[in-house]
């Protein structure tokens, strides 16, 4: 564990696990590297060096009022991976993170990457316009910004039940992992949790996915309540040359926390770094 600073001063920490070749983890909002806890270890008691950041003002990261931009999350990572002189790289990233995987690609390239995972990613958009009539009306949006100014601890904690489809009859999500969730995203900053709304809804990555020249892989529940995969994951896996898409019949959100998905997917990640 350790911390790098970025250009503007701003302290990211980061959890470094394993040797080898390192796999690269990008958290989704509201949360921080803890949510990949479960990969961490998996991919570093296989032979892999793991490495996780908090994204500016989440988790242990400085609490920065600026920044909170699909821009600068990716720059952000860049200066992870270049000031722990990352190559060969795995990316992979949940949610907003898979944006600003997506991001970090049309920025600053592959030179240090092998392959990259999106994993219930937002690209290529998901607000709803004129181009993209499939997409998430705005009202979903700032409904979402109401209720974190208003009152974000209930709201996290009413979250967590689509996040992990814990709101459906069938469920068999544990408390634990509900009061996990609550308590990773207390800890990121009012005004990042509220800006970082419009980052992950309005952003189009479609010319960064078009600069993917590695193998990718996309991962994405048909159940998932935050991110609808027919805006999402199948859309992305059209625009990246040779995606592979694989879809987990009735997966929600945060499917890489609960099983039995979470083996499946630690199974098909390291199957894919592997590979």
């Amino acid at each position: 564990m350790g911390y790098i600073t970025t250009r503007d001063g701003t302290d990211i920490f980061y959890k470094d696990e394993g040797s080898g070749q390192p796999v690269v983890f990008s958290h989704g909002w509201p949360l921080n590297a803890d949510a990949w806890e479960d990969q961490i270890r998996f991919v570093a008691e296989n032979g892999y060096r793991a490495v996780a950041h908090d994204r500016r003002a989440h988790g242990r990261s400085s609490q920065v009022a600026n920044g909170h931009d699909m821009d600068t999350y990716a720059d952000d990572l860049a200066e992870v991976i270049e000031k722990l002189d990352l190559r060969d790289v795995v990316l992979v990233g949940h949610s907003t993170g898979g944006g600003e995987v997506t991001r970090y690609i049309g920025r600053h390239g592959t030179s240090r990457v092998a392959k990259a995972v999106l994993l219930g990613a937002v690209p290529p958009l998901m607000l709803k316009t004129d181009a993209n009539p499939e997409g998430t009306p705005i009202k979903v949006f700032d409904d979402i910004r109401i209720a974190v100014a208003g009152d974000r601890a209930q709201y996290w904690k009413d979250l967590s039940g689509p996040f992990y489809g814990a709101n459906r009859p069938d469920s068999n999500v544990s408390q634990g992992v509900r009061d996990a969730f609550w308590l990773w995203s207390m800890q990121v900053g009012l005004k990042a949790a509220y800006d970082c709304v419009k980052a992950f809804s309005e952003t189009d990555f479609t010319e960064d996915l078009r600069r993917f020249d590695i193998p990718t892989l996309i991962v994405h529940g048909d159940a998932d309540q935050i991110v609808p995969i027919d805006d999402s994951a199948r859309k992305s896996a059209e625009i990246v040359q040779g995606a592979t898409l694989k879809v987990y019949p009735d997966a929600p959100h945060g499917l890489a926390n609960i099983n039995p998905f979470k083996d499946r997917f630690n199974d098909d990640l390291l199957t894919f770094i592997r590979s």
